[in-house]
């Protein structure tokens, strides 16, 4: 099992600490919280060789790494493509095999929608890319937060149903879809039932009473214990990536090691199933 770059960003932070400033240490305490791999957030094949180098060093692998992507525009969907085949060509040789994107929205934060011109290109460019990384013996996973869920799901939708599933594969944020979608545990499970054969990667996260708990568990609001079964009963057995991570409410009871060390306990307690 893997963890993402993202929480412990946060988890650091509060402690006062910059996550990254001293890799080679903050790596350790990521190799002594039980997780097996890492997966960075990638901005250069510079930074990615330097993480790979360390996490080596570590005893830690890197079979996925998560990168950002602009592709709902032709000019810098272009530069997109080009900046992912570098960071990707750079992660081969550390045993890289999924590369995650969420293509970017208009304004992070801001409450714009992409009209249908620009889901149309960013389908398109996201098949292309999907196909680019296959040549180089990457599975391209799309991700998705709570925003790609407005609107009736149009830009989450476009991009699974407008795209090749032998291109463009789908890394399941299980929490992002229950936000998203108002809380619902009942969407999170038809868009599993609706795209389980596409499902490469799976984030975990946790939260209770819509705020994320300060450790991964089985009870809360997302119905894990659940969707491990409905994993099985699909015979999909996704990358486990965790993700818990904090945000403003999150009880600060422990230290990021502690933290998540028992969720990553937790998560293979539970996904025991998918794990043998």
């Amino acid at each position: 099992m893997a963890g993402n770059h993202y929480p412990w960003l946060g988890y650091f932070r509060r402690e006062g600490r910059e996550f990254g400033r001293r890799l080679d240490a903050d790596l350790r305490v990521v190799a002594d919280s039980d997780q097996d791999d890492f997966e960075p957030m990638a901005s250069s094949p510079e930074q990615i060789t330097r993480f790979g180098k360390s996490l080596r060093a570590r005893g830690l692998g890197m079979y996925s790494l998560y990168v950002n992507s602009t592709l709902y525009e032709p000019a810098a969907a272009e530069r997109s493509i080009q900046e992912v085949l570098a960071i990707a060509r750079a992660a081969r040789a550390f045993g890289t095999r999924i590369i995650v994107t969420n293509p970017s929205p208009i304004r992070w934060g801001g409450p714009e929608n992409k009209n249908d011109a620009q889901l149309e290109t960013q389908a398109r460019v996201l098949e292309q890319l999907g196909r680019r990384l296959h040549e180089l013996g990457c599975a391209l996973a799309y991700h998705n937060h709570d925003l790609e869920l407005r609107a009736a799901a149009r830009e989450f939708r476009h991009m699974l149903v407008g795209t090749d599933p032998r291109w463009v594969r789908f890394c399941l944020d299980a929490h992002w879809i229950y936000r998203g979608s108002g809380n619902s545990n009942v969407a999170l499970f038809d868009v599993v039932e609706l795209f389980a054969d596409r499902i490469v990667e799976l984030h975990l996260r946790q939260s209770r009473d819509g705020v994320w708990t300060e450790t991964f568990s089985a009870e809360g609001d997302v119905d894990y214990p659940r969707l491990v079964k409905a994993l099985v009963r699909h015979g999909v057995r996704p990358w486990l990536v965790m993700e818990q991570a904090v945000e403003k409410g999150t009880p600060k009871t422990l230290s990021a090691l502690e933290a998540q060390r028992r969720s990553m306990r937790a998560a293979r307690r539970l996904f025991a199933p998918l794990l043998d």
